[in-house]
């Protein structure tokens, strides 16, 4: 990725810390995101997929009705 100047860069980070703090899977948290939005559980719902960055990131998360 190509960063573009410092307002460009203040926003790639704040999209991946996002990601990484609420997506990303963590294997010593048992594969959960630290400040996670889903409870673990059974999964119920379709499964969407969320593009970040414009394709280098992808979070996948259930669409509840």
């Amino acid at each position: 990725m190509l960063i573009t100047g410092e307002r460009h860069l203040g926003r790639v980070l704040t999209e991946y810390v996002e990601h990484y703090n609420l997506a990303r899977p963590h294997r010593s948290l048992g594969l959960r995101a630290p400040l996670g939005r889903e409870e673990p559980g059974r999964p119920i719902g379709r499964v969407v997929c969320r593009s970040r960055l414009g394709g280098p990131l992808r979070e996948y998360s259930r669409q509840t009705a």
